[in-house]
C-alpha cells in the first residue's frame, strides 16, 4: 500500500524512489523531529524540505543565504504546483509587501527567505500569526561564519534557539564534526535526528595548477587548453572587479561569460542567471563570498581562480559541478600570493576585534587550503579527511596527484616490461 509520503514523491515530484538518506530525513520532519542533515551537493537536499512542506499543513520557511539558488528552487516548486515565494534583497518594496500579504492569507507552502530578511522585526512580528509547518536553515554551516560572512545568521540562530512552535531542520553540505555540533548548539536543535551522507563525490576530478599572473589569463588559457564541448562552467573570483574583468576578457576572446555578484543591478543579475541556466552563456563568473547556488545538473567545470579561505567554502562551491553524476572537473588556480593576501586580511580583522580564538580558527582553515594546494597528496583524500571521512584504498585514481603518480609509475615500469617481452 502506498502511503502519503510515497504518493507525493511520485505525483508531485515525479520520482519513483528516494535517493540515499532522503526518506529518513523527510519522515523525521513530517513526524515533528528536529533534524541535522549533512548531505553533499547533488544528494537531493531540496526534496528533503519541499516534500514535508507539501505533506504538512501550513507554511514551511527555508532560510537560505544563496539568492540565486532561491530563485531556481522557487521557480521549480511553482512549476510543480507547490505555491512558493521568496523574500530577499532582489525584491522591490512593492514585491516584498505583496509577499507579506500573500503569506498571511495562508496558502503559501514554501517561503524562501534570506537570513537578513528573516531577522528584521517586521518579519519576526508576523511569524506568530502564521501557521508554520517547519523552519529550515539551509547552508547551516554559515552560522559558524556569522561574525564575518553573514552576521544575520547569528541572529537567526539566536531566535530559533528558543522557538518551539514547529520542527526545525538544519541542512549543510560542508560541515566538519565540530561544526555539526556547533550547528546543533547554536540553533538549539532538540535531540535532533542526525543524518550524514558521504562527502565523497567520485565523479568529480580535482586538480591544482599554478597561477602565473592575476588569474584572468590563467583562466583563459586553462579553458582553451581543456575545453569540453558539452556542459558549462562556473568561475569563482575573490572580488567583484575580478569577476567583471574575467568575464569581459573571456568574452573578448570568444568564450561567452557573464558576471554575477551582489553589487550588480538586480535586473542584470536576473538576466545573467537566466541566460546561464538556459545555456545561452556557457560560463558565468561569480564572487566567492556571494556564492553561486544555481541548481543545474550539467555543470562540467568549476574553476577557482583565487584561493578560497577555507575547505568548507571550497567544497561547497566545487559541489556545483556534476550534479547529474557525470564526470566533471574542479580546478584551483593557485598562487602563494593569494595565501599572503588572505593572511593579511585575517590579521587586519584581528586588529579590529582582538578575537584570538577566531583568528586562530581562520588561520588553521587557511593552512588546510594551503596543504591541499601545495602537498603531493591525493586531493580527494585531503578533502574527505578534513570532514572526518576516510578514503577507501590508497588513492582515488581521479585527481591530478593520483593520475600523475600512476603515470610516473607506468613510465618506470615500461623499460622492465620491454626487457621481459624482448
Amino acid at each position: 500500500m502506498t502511503d502519503n509520503i510515497t504518493y507525493l514523491l511520485e505525483t508531485v515530484f515525479g520520482h519513483d524512489a528516494f535517493r540515499p538518506k532522503q526518506e529518513e530525513i523527510v519522515r523525521g520532519i513530517v513526524a515533528g523531529r528536529d533534524v541535522l542533515a549533512v548531505l553533499p551537493t547533488g544528494a537531493g537536499k531540496s526534496l528533503c524540505f519541499q516534500l514535508p512542506a507539501v505533506a504538512l499543513p501550513g507554511t514551511t520557511i527555508v532560510i537560505s543565504p544563496l539568492i540565486s539558488l532561491m530563485k531556481d528552487q522557487v521557480d521549480n516548486a511553482n512549476k510543480k504546483g507547490v505555491r512558493a515565494l521568496v523574500i530577499n534583497s532582489d525584491l522591490s518594496k512593492a514585491e516584498s509587501e505583496s509577499a507579506y500579504d500573500e503569506l498571511q492569507v495562508g496558502k503559501v507552502k514554501l517561503l524562501y527567505i534570506a537570513p537578513e530578511r528573516f531577522a528584521v522585526q517586521k518579519f519576526l512580528d508576523m511569524l506568530p500569526r502564521l501557521k508554520l509547518a517547519a523552519i529550515i536553515a539551509d547552508e547551516a554551516h554559515c552560522v559558524d561564519w556569522s561574525y564575518d560572512f553573514r552576521p544575520a545568521y547569528g541572529r537567526v540562530a539566536e531566535y530559533l534557539k528558543s522557538f518551539s512552535a514547529c520542527p526545525r531542520a538544519a541542512f549543510t553540505a560542508s560541515a566538519t564534526p565540530d561544526t555539526q555540533d556547533d550547528i546543533v548548539k547554536k540553533f538549539g536543535l532538540r535531540d535532533p535526528l542526525r543524518i550524514r551522507a558521504s562527502f565523497n563525490r567520485p565523479n568529480l576530478h580535482y586538480g591544482v595548477i599554478p597561477k602565473l599572473g592575476e588569474g584572468m589569463v590563467d583562466v583563459l588559457e586553462h579553458i582553451k587548453t581543456n575545453r569540453i564541448a558539452a556542459g558549462r562552467g562556473i568561475i569563482y573570483r575573490s572580488t567583484r572587479q575580478k569577476t567583471v574583468d574575467t568575464a569581459e576578457l573571456l568574452t573578448r576572446n570568444g568564450i561567452k561569460c557573464l558576471p554575477y555578484h551582489a553589487g550588480l543591478d538586480v535586473d542584470i543579475k536576473r538576466a545573467n542567471q537566466t541566460a546561464f541556466a538556459a545555456g545561452e552563456s556557457p560560463w558565468i563568473c561569480a564572487t566567492i563570498a556571494f556564492g553561486m547556488g544555481i541548481d543545474i545538473p550539467d555543470i562540467r567545470h568549476v574553476i577557482h581562480a583565487d584561493l578560497p579561505k577555507n575547505m568548507e567554502g571550497f567544497y561547497q562551491e566545487t559541489g556545483r559541478a556534476g550534479r547529474d553524476g557525470k564526470k566533471s572537473n574542479c580546478t584551483l588556480i593557485y598562487s602563494a600570493a593569494d595565501l599572503r593576501t588572505i593572511k593579511y586580511f585575517i590579521e587586519q580583522n584581528f586588529r579590529q576585534n582582538k578575537d584570538v580564538s577566531r583568528m586562530m580558527k581562520e588561520e588553521s582553515r587557511l593552512q588546510t587550503m594551503r596543504e591541499y594546494a601545495e602537498r603531493d597528496l591525493c586531493r580527494r583524500r585531503s578533502i574527505l579527511a578534513y570532514f572526518g571521512e576516510a578514503l577507501p584504498g590508497e588513492n582515488c585514481g581521479s585527481c591530478d596527484v593520483c593520475i600523475e603518480r600512476k603515470s610516473r609509475a607506468e613510465k618506470l615500469m615500461r623499460p622492465a616490461l620491454q626487457k621481459q617481452l624482448f
